[in-house]
């Protein structure tokens, strides 16, 4: 018997509202190689499937198309296994399953949810926020105890920051080379250098077909988990090709050439755009600006006409599917526009369209990353506190959808764009920039409360800090 899944909507919830059934959210991705041993081993055995489709109602979301749940119910990686109320509320739950165990958590989970009538009655106040940390911070880039905080996991042995599992940081390695420009301190070369040739040199790089696993499982950059991710693979390339102007080695101009070939051709789509990974077929609004960035920045190293052709090519391809008129960006098509109304989508796109801008000149780009802008201020902003939310709510909104949470990463991200934008409409005499660089020190600061435990990737408010001071 195979599990009927229901895709995440106001209908499945309310079925498990008539049905008084709690409700399985199974949250998986199609690069996850973990979620296809839970699909081929506990969802597929006879018991657990019929289990499922008598006590609950099942509902799969993909981590990659809703990002917005995923962060709000993820219980610690993918495969993630969590069990709701009719409203949303989270029960209970974990990561992956085995066959053996889930008929007996499924039983647990089914009596303690009917003998617990209350669990059922609870719901999630619309529009609440809990801001982490206290307080604004001022706009200093050269805090001493924030960089010595970024760098604390600098691993001078493998390069790279902290032990196990290791991942490819890219941020601090910008903030690194900011560092090294500002300061000519060899140290912030070695650091950068270091960390790209262990990442370049080791198992992290697929040297038989090309491009950047999303990590590795032991401290050395050995043992890759092998996916490779859009998302990886661009900011990647972005590190590499700013390390080819800074410090001009012909190691990290290969190196940009490989990682670029490696995106325009495995990840490409026919017609234009890139895959969001090389197991799922689906072009994302936001990975592919990051790497229209990423390959016009490469472009401009490799001085490849063709690369930056390519790269506005098919960016406009994904603007074009994914844009609508006064709605912003929709995250992701597969055939269809899907999702709107994401933070991350309008940030990474108004960076791209930045960047286009900046190497044709196109008014299109600057009008398009100005409209996207005042959207972001009219309908994601905190009036009250001031920064981002990470998504526009909808009168339908489910369970913790209904919480707002502001990402540091992406209000980081916001404060450069914004601050970006402004400059802009200074230099072309437009009214009010100003209210751009309001909202992005409104944004710095939202992900400034937040700074605490983010370790290497405080760097992201780090180099957002520095572009509103310069």
């Amino acid at each position: 018997m195979l599990i009927d899944w229901l895709p995440w909507s106001a209908e499945a919830f309310a079925r498990a509202m008539r049905e008084r059934k709690p409700v399985l959210l199974s949250i998986s991705a199609a690069w996850c190689r973990a979620c296809h041993e839970m699909d081929a081993t506990t969802y597929a055995d006879p018991e657990v499937a019929t289990k499922i489709q008598d006590a609950f109602i099942p509902v799969r979301v993909d981590a990659d198309q809703r990002p917005d749940i995923n962060e709000r119910y993820n219980l610690g990686g993918w495969p993630t296994t969590a069990f709701l109320t009719p409203h949303g509320d989270l029960i209970t739950g974990g990561t992956f399953v085995p066959a053996g165990r889930m008929p007996g958590v499924l039983a647990r989970v089914a009596a303690e949810y009917a003998a617990s009538t209350h669990a059922a009655a609870q719901n999630i106040e619309p529009a609440t926020y809990v801001e982490d940390g206290d307080g604004a911070p001022d706009l200093r880039a050269d805090d001493d105890a924030l960089v010595e905080a970024i760098f604390s996991s600098f691993d001078e042995r493998y390069g790279g920051f902290g032990i196990e599992p290791k991942f490819p940081h890219s941020a601090p390695l910008h903030l690194a080379m900011a560092l090294f420009r500002e300061t000519g301190d060899p140290h912030w070369r070695s650091v950068v250098q270091w960390t790209l040739d262990a990442m370049a040199d080791g198992p992290l790089w697929d040297a038989r077909s090309g491009g950047f696993y999303r990590y590795s499982t032991a401290r050395d950059w050995q043992l890759p988990h092998q996916e490779k991710l859009l998302d990886t693979n661009a900011a990647l390339l972005r590190a590499y090709a700013e390390a080819t102007i800074v410090f001009g080695r012909s190691s990290d101009r290969d190196r940009c050439a490989n990682i670029a070939n490696f995106i325009t051709t495995a990840l490409r789509a026919d017609g234009g755009g890139y895959f969001g990974s090389d197991a799922d077929r689906i072009l994302y609004a936001d990975g592919n600006a990051s790497a229209t960035g990423a390959l016009l920045g490469a472009a401009t190293v490799l001085d490849d006409s063709a690369l930056a052709q390519e790269a506005l090519a098919s960016f406009e391809r994904v603007m074009l599917a994914c844009y609508r008129p006064g709605l912003g960006l929709a995250h992701y098509f597969d055939g269809a526009a899907r999702v709107r109304g994401l933070l991350a989508d309008q940030v990474a796109a108004i960076g791209a369209l930045l960047d286009a801008y900046d190497v044709s000149d196109g008014e299109p780009y600057r009008m398009m990353a100005e409209e996207l802008s005042h959207l972001l201020m009219r309908d994601m902003w905190d009036a009250q506190a001031g920064g981002f939310f990470d998504r526009s709510t909808t009168p339908d909104d489910i369970g913790l959808l209904r919480a707002m949470r502001k990402p540091f990463v992406a209000n980081a991200e916001a404060a450069i764009a914004l601050a970006r934008v402004s400059r802009l409409e200074a230099r072309k005499g437009f009214p009010d920039p100003a209210a751009f660089r309001e909202h992005a020190i409104g944004a710095l600061n939202a992900a400034g409360r937040q700074l605490d435990g983010q370790g290497p990737g405080a760097a992201y408010y780090a180099l957002a800090s520095r572009q509103l001071i310069n």
